[in-house]
């Protein structure tokens, strides 16, 4: 009985993003909006005002907390 093998030769959608295009906010602007939802949140009113609370409180590397 053959097992069910994904072909090698196939290309596969699952594969990693490459680290060139993975980022951090510190890299450039970040706004209310990228923090909430690094922090995997909704976007409502109440958690952009808490982002931009942190944002007030951490700057940039409040995102770089969040991720990875």
């Amino acid at each position: 009985m053959a097992t069910s093998q994904p072909d090698a030769s196939a290309p596969s959608d699952d594969r990693a993003t490459p680290d060139t295009l993975l980022h951090t906010g510190t890299e450039g602007p970040v706004t209310a909006e990228d923090l909430v939802l690094a922090a995997g949140r909704d976007i409502t009113p109440q958690s952009l005002a808490w982002a931009e609370r942190k944002l007030q409180q951490e700057g940039p590397a409040a995102v770089d907390k969040l991720l990875p």
